[in-house]
């Protein structure tokens, strides 16, 4: 392997200790190495960016160790030389060759001879709105195993309430569970009060059926579960909008972004700033938009031997952003004479439902990276786009049959 750095470091990161390899030498010659170790706590990574900084290193590369890498990654990123992520998959040793000093010292080995690709770490920022952003998503998704909750309470003590509601967890479906909580009789007087407001001509058309619904066989313990799981919920909704508020206050300087990517067929508000969450603003961290496909795990992987091409599945990749673009997808398939759809609708042919939105999901994507990069907005050209791509089709193959000496005419 050819050397192409004199003077670098590798890290190998654990909960408690951080060891360090140091490799200096002229290129293509044994470099000498120096090992040290390094304590996790903020005194201990402050002696290891000074030490670096005294070795004079140009490049310090480490392994992606759980949530490990964090703390290390925030005190080193202010050091005169560049830092490098690794994936840990990429940069694994050989098997029999296990111990903490020489997993720093091949790191640092593959990072002399360029062997290391640098993994993608977004400003501060971005990295502050991502964890706004996926918590939100975790908060929903409590509030809904809460609700889970309740409909299996409600339905062990025998009150079908939601077979003749949608949603009981809209305005009349938490009065009536309220009433429940408090173990108030629901009489159809008390019903015909509470569906007495506009807009719910479809339930005063039920009273009936509801109060039916309601007589079911409840005891104290069910009534103090359902009590515990709306508090619950009722906490949560408190949470979940006030991190909606400082979401909204952190995406204010990408308003600009925002405003491009909603542009897209299947990208709202929420999706915009999910996507920028994820991948951020600036795109030159990655080459291409094949490379963000890549990243993210909605582009397949090679996989031939023999000159036998055979079928490869995505990788893992970013998992949230996977799922917010297969979201947009959905969505995107369903609008009318787009580009998007006209293109969903036409892999559906060919490789299913599924396997089409994971594509749609990945062109949308490389949408957004050239709209992002070139600061454009998205141009609807509907079927207009094959269209043209079947005339540029016909014309080539007319220039190839009268390169041929064949004469071609249009038929009447």
């Amino acid at each position: 392997m050819d050397d192409l750095l004199e003077i670098c470091c590798g890290l190998d990161v654990h909960e408690k200790v951080v060891v360090a390899c140091v490799l200096n030498g002229e290129l293509n010659k044994k470099p000498s190495k120096e090992i040290k170790s390094f304590e996790t706590n903020t005194e201990g990574l402050l002696n290891l960016l000074d030490w670096l900084e005294e070795k004079k290193c140009s490049h310090v590369v480490m392994e992606s160790t759980g949530v490990y890498w964090k703390p290390v990654w925030n005190i080193l990123e202010t050091g005169n030389f560049e830092l490098i992520l690794a994936n840990a998959r990429q940069i694994k040793s050989l098997p029999g060759r296990k111990t903490d000093i020489k997993d720093a010292e091949w790191i640092a080995q593959l990072l002399r001879s360029g062997l290391v690709n640098k993994s993608f770490v977004p400003e501060e920022p971005i990295r502050d709105l991502r964890d706004l952003t996926r918590y939100r998503k975790k908060l929903i998704n409590n509030i809904s195993a809460e609700k889970n909750r309740i409909h299996k309470i409600l339905q062990d003590c025998n009150i079908k309430i939601t077979s003749q509601i949608t949603d009981i967890f809209g305005q009349t479906g938490r009065e009536i569970l309220r009433c429940v909580i408090e173990g108030k009789n629901i009489d159809k007087v008390e019903l015909e009060k509470m569906l007495s407001s506009r807009g719910k001509w479809r339930l005063q058309k039920k009273v009936d059926e509801i109060e039916k619904s309601l007589r079911g066989k409840i005891r104290e313990h069910h009534r103090r579960m359902i009590k515990c799981h709306y508090e619950h919920i009722l906490f949560l909704e408190g949470q979940l909008k006030e991190l909606e508020e400082k979401i909204d206050e952190q995406l204010k300087p990408y308003v600009r972004e925002i405003e491009l990517l909603k542009t897209v067929p299947g990208i709202n508000d929420n999706a915009a700033g999910v996507i920028i969450a994820e991948i951020g603003v600036n795109m030159d961290q990655f080459p291409t938009d094949k490379h963000l496909s890549s990243w993210s795990g909605l582009s397949p992987g090679n996989n031939e031997s023999a000159g036998k091409k055979k079928r490869s599945s995505i990788g893992k990749g970013n998992v949230h952003l996977k799922t917010i673009l297969c979201e947009c997808a959905w969505v995107a398939s369903r609008t009318k004479n787009t580009r998007l759809s006209i293109t969903y609708w036409k892999w559906v042919k060919r490789m299913g439902k599924k396997k089409a939105n994971i594509a749609l999901a990945n062109l949308i994507l490389r949408i957004c990276y050239h709209m992002l990069k070139d600061g454009t907005i998205y141009e609807e050209v509907g079927d207009r786009y094959y269209n043209k791509k079947q005339i540029d089709r016909e014309k080539k193959l007319i220039t190839e049959l009268k390169v041929k000496g064949y004469i071609v005419e249009r038929a009447i």
